[in-house]
């Protein structure tokens, strides 16, 4: 059985979970995969409706945390196209029933047909919980972060590989960085105050007032 730390800090171990009870929500965020990807069940408090972002790997570990967390898993969003985000996607949607979602612009390279297309501005509601779709260009052509308001006096951030601790997600072709960097300013850090929490889809959470002062910076050096 998965061990499920109720300390939650932000940082989990391969293989383990911890959970964060808020007043309206509570997220069980764990670590799948040989890339440490970090997966997330976002569960309404008042409904029991869940939202599981990025099933990225270590499909039994998902299933078991889905049985004893998210008795009514809703929806998988997938944040991107990149395999070690979406390599237990199949299995766990098979074996849930659960329809899937992602960005048009990422959702064929998906192993599964999305059961629904998102775009940015878009509303995905899960019980009581409302998430914002913020379509992010750069890492992918169709990268999407998900804006959780509602849980607590915070909003909640799930960035995929968009957004880390110390800078943006990776890219490859000449523009891209500028392109993403240009998105998470306007659409990220334009938007949401500091106390915003970022759940990214590898490593340690972290929050918009953490990172904004270093905007500059990643700038600079290209990265």
């Amino acid at each position: 059985m998965t061990v499920v730390d109720d300390n939650y800090t932000g940082h989990v171990e391969p293989r383990t979970a911890a959970r964060r009870t808020l007043p309206g929500a509570t997220i069980v965020k764990v670590s799948v995969g040989p890339m440490d990807n970090n997966c997330y069940l976002v569960t309404c408090n008042a409904t029991g409706e869940t939202l599981l972002i990025d099933a990225a790997n270590d499909a039994e570990v998902l299933l078991e945390l889905v049985e004893r967390f998210a008795p009514t898993l809703s929806l998988i969003v997938t944040s991107h196209q990149h395999q070690d985000h979406w390599l237990a996607l199949d299995q766990v949607a098979t074996a849930t029933g659960v329809p899937t979602a992602a960005h048009q612009l990422d959702a064929e390279a998906l192993p599964v047909k999305a059961d629904r297309i998102l775009a940015n501005g878009d509303t995905i509601a899960i019980g009581e919980l409302s998430f914002d779709v913020i379509h992010l260009q750069g890492h992918t052509p169709g990268s999407v972060a998900l804006a959780l308001d509602g849980a607590d006096d915070a909003t909640h951030l799930f960035t995929g590989d968009c957004l880390f601790p110390g800078g943006v997600g990776k890219t490859w072709k000449e523009g891209d960085f500028e392109k993403l960097l240009g998105d998470v300013t306007s659409r990220v850090f334009e938007v949401y105050g500091d106390s915003t929490v970022v759940y990214p889809g590898h490593g340690d959470d972290t929050t918009l007032g953490t990172e904004r002062p270093h905007l500059a910076e990643w700038k600079q050096r290209g990265w």
